[in-house]
């Protein structure tokens, strides 16, 4: 008898502890679910208030700011330094007086100025309460170009661009006076010209190259370029102010203009003019040099009845003695003078530097 209480009394125990267990367990899963939802109330009614705040607080920006006619755009000051006109920068900005400042996405406007063909460098400036600043440095044209093989007034010409340094095209709406003295690059076919748009061919840019190189050098005021006139792969054949033609290669530009200045020194020396000049030979540099004005007149007032045969003979300068170091002596000679000859250029560039020393 008292095994069998026994027995009951430990399945009873059991059935306890297992009732205990389960509700303990149900208690811990509800505890849960309230600190779950408790923190998930608290999140929704953060984002209530904030979106509360940031709905209150942009009503206040717009009552504030963006409706405020205080804010309304009143003046809009431009400065360019070039030819751009107030209409045509506020119509490529769209911009406009009577619109709100703060409206004005000042990032959009400059790029928008900034794919103008004349605009090089823009700056765009917010005052309040009313006023937006435009500062305009504009490219400046270093030349004409045209893909025509001859060109006489680039001005009434469709076909003729200007372009700057850089090698942008510009179509002007008001044309300067001093764009007539600027150089002229005929020939550009290779490649379709544009407004905007950059020259991107090699002869081209080297012709951009060399106008760049002239201006920036001694040779500035001694040989100023008039024309350019370009073979595509072969070479530049440009003229001067003074009517002489000089062809260049297109490379090592800065080593020919050295090799100019030698002709342009001896032209000096010997009140010469040059006439043509063909630095594209590394040797035995061609080069010819126009007659004396005498000469010509005398030959269109008495013109003669038969043509004149003259046997070429060679013309020497003067003999020049140069002291070496080492004592010794060396004569010179200088560079054909007669229209239409040739000579070795090492020994004309020497004898020059022999006679400056």
């Amino acid at each position: 008898m008292s095994f069998v209480q026994r027995s009951s009394n430990v399945r009873q125990r059991r059935q306890q502890h297992l009732l205990d267990v389960k509700v303990r367990s149900r208690r811990a899963t509800q505890h849960r679910i309230r600190s779950a939802m408790g923190v998930l109330w608290k999140m929704v009614l953060l984002v209530a208030l904030c979106g509360a705040g940031y709905a209150g607080a942009r009503e206040a920006a717009r009552r504030l700011f963006f409706e405020n006619l205080d804010y309304q755009v009143k003046t809009i000051e431009l400065q360019t330094d070039g030819t751009l006109q107030r209409e045509q920068v506020l119509k490529a900005a769209d911009l406009h007086e009577g619109a709100n400042i703060f409206s004005v996405n000042l990032a959009s406007v400059r790029d928008r100025i900034q794919q103008l063909p004349q605009a090089d460098e823009v700056e765009v400036v917010r005052k309040l309460p009313g006023e937006i600043d435009i500062r305009i440095v504009e490219r400046k044209p270093v030349a004409w170009i045209t893909s025509e093989t001859e060109i006489n007034d680039p001005f009434a010409s469709d076909a003729a661009f200007l372009v700057g340094a850089r090698g942008v095209l510009m179509k002007q709406k008001k044309l300067l006076p001093e764009y007539l003295g600027l150089p002229l690059i005929v020939g550009c076919s290779s490649e379709s010209l544009e407004a905007g748009k950059t020259v991107e061919s090699p002869e081209a840019k080297t012709a951009l190259e060399l106008l760049r190189l002239t201006e920036s050098s001694f040779l500035q005021t001694r040989f100023q370029i008039r024309r350019n006139r370009y073979f595509k792969n072969y070479c530049l054949l440009v003229t001067d102010k003074n009517r002489s033609r000089v062809m260049f290669a297109l490379n090592d530009l800065e080593e020919q203009l050295h090799r100019l200045q030698v002709f342009l020194d001896y032209c000096d020396n010997t009140k010469q003019e040059l006439e043509t000049l063909n630095l594209v030979a590394q040797r035995n540099i061609p080069v010819t040099f126009t007659s004396p004005a005498a000469a010509v007149i005398n030959d269109t007032l008495e013109p003669a009845v038969e043509p004149r045969i003259m046997k070429a003979i060679p013309v020497r300068a003067p003999e020049a003695r140069v002291h070496q170091d080492s004592g010794t002596q060396q004569d010179g000679s200088s560079a054909p003078k007669s229209r239409g000859a040739s000579a070795p250029v090492h020994k004309a560039i020497r004898n020059q530097q022999k006679k400056s020393d």
